[in-house]
């Protein structure tokens, strides 16, 4: 003989909800939303910057100088005279170009020096950006050997001399854009170096080969 469970009396129906508790569920959702927003726009955020230094690296956007593995094999007649600017952001450094322009065949490679001096009496570690004029000559303005992008750090009354090994890529010559210019502006802008929350700045930068020109604790006598 088989037991029946008595099953469990109907739930009556749920009669139309008030209006605080409807205001309440209405509130619920938009601070769901609201958050939801928020933490995807600060994802996107965090996301936004070096997808965009990626991007303009890539593609020579808003004047942004492409890092190139190797020079081309064509080397045009043609001449552009590139001009070298050095700029310094809340840095106690001295920052210069060593010369200042370079005329240089498209397609050949071409060295430059930009000189740092850190006059104070503690070690400062720095981080170079840079940029390219006219823009349109961003995608074309490579780059074999720099010293940007990387934590520079400059010790005590020390001098050092950086290199920037380049060429402009023969295409320069084909582009509408750039075809009748005869003129390229590098731009180099020294900032202090962002903590990476850990304490640290970086270290010196492995893709460049910096010269020290003075030693510690200042300019060598004449005549060394």
């Amino acid at each position: 003989m088989s037991i029946r469970t008595p099953k469990a009396p109907p739930k009556a129906p749920k009669g139309p909800l008030t209006p605080q508790e409807a205001m309440a569920r209405r509130n619920g959702r938009v601070a769901l939303i609201c958050a939801a927003t928020f933490f995807g726009m600060v994802g996107a955020a965090y996301a936004a910057v070096p997808l965009y230094k990626l991007f303009c690296q890539v593609t020579g956007f808003d004047g942004t100088v492409r890092k190139a593995e190797v020079a081309p094999t064509r080397i045009l007649d043609r001449k552009v005279t590139i001009r070298f600017d050095a700029n310094i952001r809340e840095l106690p450094w001295k920052f210069q170009t060593m010369q200042a322009s370079q005329d240089v065949r498209i397609g050949d490679t071409g060295l430059a020096f930009f000189k740092v001096t850190n006059p104070t009496d503690k070690p400062i570690t720095g981080r170079a950006l840079y940029n390219v004029v006219p823009e349109s000559a961003g995608p074309y303005f490579q780059k074999l050997e720099c010293f940007c992008f990387t934590s520079q750090t400059i010790q005590p009354h020390q001098t050092v001399e950086f290199p920037v090994v380049y060429f402009v890529d023969p295409q320069f010559a084909d582009d509408p854009e750039t075809k009748g210019k005869n003129e390229i502006t590098l731009s180099y802008t020294f900032f202090p170096a962002v903590d990476d929350g850990k304490g640290k700045t970086g270290q010196v930068a492995a893709a460049t080969t910096p010269r020290i020109v003075e030693p510690l604790g200042g300019a060598p006598s004449r005549g060394l």
